[in-house]
């Protein structure tokens, strides 16, 4: 009888330690639904009106272009306009995205790696990424910004929501359907 409860209590740890390895945190399930899509490049479009001014009638691209060390980037190409890249890097309980900015000849723009950190784990197939102090000393007026980025199987949306307007936008890509990868953005060396 005791050898039969201690084999149940031994099954029983095992079992559950086992669940508890396989069991992720959301943040890191995020990570791996991006890490995907590494290499591919999706054709997008906004989604909200009115549609930003520069964004109207151009051909709306991004490229998973750079996955490894804990860092993801991911040019976002509008028409010809290669300036911008979103930087995602993994934290141990967190993902940070900022925004690098460009200029054609791959000098950083004044005003580049604004963003923030997830305030935590978030959701398997969402994160938030409130304004960060580096951006609120950057642009003080973006103290307010909540971007959030949503995948799922089919879609790949990055949102922005500045608290002190009532225009949010809202780019929506297809991940269903691989497009041509757009020249490298900006500043990069092939």
């Amino acid at each position: 009888m005791k050898f039969l409860f201690s084999l149940t209590i031994l099954l029983f740890s095992f079992s559950s330690f086992s669940i508890a390895q396989e069991e992720k945190a959301n943040h890191l399930l995020f990570w791996e639904k991006l890490e995907q899509h590494c290499g591919k490049a999706y054709a997008g479009k906004v989604v909200t009106a009115p549609v930003p001014k520069d964004f109207q009638q151009q051909d709306l691209v991004m490229h998973f272009l750079s996955c490894g060390e804990g860092q993801i980037r991911i040019p976002f190409v509008v028409g010809e306009n290669r300036s911008r890249t979103w930087v995602f890097t993994l934290n141990d309980q967190s993902i940070q995205l900022k925004h690098d900015h460009r200029h054609e000849d791959g000098s950083p723009d004044e005003i580049t790696m604004y963003g923030g950190t997830s305030p935590n784990t978030g959701f398997a197939e969402l994160q938030y990424f409130p304004a960060d102090q580096e951006t609120v000393d950057l642009i003080p007026y973006a103290a307010g910004n909540v971007w959030w980025v949503s995948i799922t199987d089919s879609t790949f949306t990055y949102n922005l929501r500045r608290v002190s307007s009532d225009k949010p936008i809202r780019v929506e890509f297809d991940l269903t359907e691989e497009v041509a990868a757009p020249e490298a953005p900006w500043g990069w060396e092939k």
